[in-house]
């Protein structure tokens, strides 16, 4: 078992809902943890968000599960992550805080140089962000 923050379509009732791609691939649930948040910049590539860490930014809002092993493997796929193949998200950890208490995650931030150009989600929620714009 492992933790995982999500910020973006991997949320409760997302497109990439972490509870619905665990039950399609006959993988234990997650189990919710909490909300946390993590310092940095959220940018809206339309379809989904992407998350850059930066210690100057702000309180990204997210979910942190705790998750089977074998769910990793989805969530790469999900996230297009391959080993060896450099891709927009990038596999990191991070810790985060969940009810005062420190949890490690592993978490999908975004390569800081393809978010050039694009509009900033400067509320921090990506739910709430896609709501506001009818999506």
């Amino acid at each position: 078992m492992q933790n995982v923050f999500v910020y973006g379509t991997l949320r409760a009732g997302e497109i990439n809902d972490i509870g619905a791609a665990a039950a399609r691939n006959d993988i234990a649930a997650p189990t919710l943890v909490g909300s946390a948040t993590v310092r940095g910049r959220l940018f809206d590539f339309g379809a989904y968000p992407g998350f850059v860490p930066d210690d100057a930014g702000i309180h990204v809002r997210g979910d942190v599960y705790e998750i089977d092993d074998e769910l990793v493997a989805v969530l790469d796929k999900i996230e297009e992550v391959y080993p060896g193949v450099e891709g927009l998200f990038v596999p990191r950890e991070v810790t985060v805080e969940v009810k005062g208490t420190p949890v490690t995650c592993r978490y999908y931030p975004v390569q800081r140089d393809s978010v050039k150009g694009l509009p900033e989600i400067r509320c921090g929620d990506w739910v709430t962000h896609r709501r506001a714009n009818g999506r």
